[in-house]
């Protein structure tokens, strides 16, 4: 069931998301070749538990850690571990903070020293992607359209969606209904409605849209081995548009 939130619940839901753009933030100073992944874990598990909250993925349907690392080829739910950061990866951070109750979910990509211009392409239009959908959000539109312009822009610059994740609506839990692709039709779906609270997360590879779970039963890698790139935000839909819950916009 989709849930319509109050305005107490959107103002600790904002909290939520400012305490995962802060993390995101702090972690940004220490991705530099030579870091572990577990490193930057243990770096985000004391940064949130610092801001009175909890992180949302650990022990999450048994994930194992605080944040998702996602290396290269890795296009989600990637488990920290001793593997060292080396000049010219691409990094997706996925990091999610429980507050009070309410979470906060932003996924994004970074590169890691001097990466290739293919890489700095799919970084570029997988974010570009993001705010593609993003603009497709206010009162009464369809949530087909989010998709519908994700997918456009995306095959416009020949690059892969994958249809296996989606976004999804985020409140007292982690996920919650909607499923919001990152594809599908104009003026199809569920109507969006004023204080709906959903995350929006392109998923996109440089090759194959085709993607395949590892043998740790959590992180996703291209069919292609191809590097994937994803992008998050966690937004409220607006009568005229949509606030960005895990962005700098709140509590300068």
């Amino acid at each position: 069931m989709i849930s319509i939130k109050s305005e107490y619940e959107i103002e600790l839901l904002r909290k939520a998301g400012h305490i995962v753009y802060l993390t995101h933030q702090y972690l940004k100073d220490y991705l530099k070749p030579g870091i572990t992944t577990l490193e930057l874990d243990k770096l985000a598990y004391d940064f949130i538990i610092s801001h009175d909250a909890t992180p949302s993925f650990l022990n999450y349907e048994g994930f194992p850690n605080s944040i998702c690392t996602s290396i290269n080829e890795e296009v989600v739910h990637g488990i920290p571990k001793n593997r060292k950061l080396k000049n010219g990866d691409i990094i997706s951070i996925d990091i999610g903070a429980c507050y009070k109750g309410y979470h906060g979910d932003s996924a994004w990509s970074y590169a890691i020293g001097d990466v290739s211009d293919k890489k700095k392409y799919l970084l570029e239009h997988t974010e570009k992607c993001l705010y593609e959908g993003l603009a497709q959000v206010k009162a009464g539109n369809r949530l087909g359209d989010i998709g519908y312009a994700i997918e456009s822009y995306a095959k416009k610059h020949k690059l892969g969606v994958v249809r296996e994740l989606v976004g999804h609506g985020v409140g007292n839990h982690l996920h919650e209904d909607p499923d919001v692709p990152n594809y599908g039709k104009k003026n199809t779906g569920i109507i969006l409605k004023e204080n709906m609270v959903i995350a929006i997360e392109p998923m996109i590879n440089l090759g194959t849209e085709e993607v395949f779970m590892e043998d740790d039963d959590w992180t996703i890698v291209t069919g292609d081995n191809k590097p994937s790139a994803h992008f998050e935000h966690t937004i409220v839909v607006k009568k005229d548009g949509y606030e960005i819950l895990t962005g700098d916009d709140n509590f300068e």
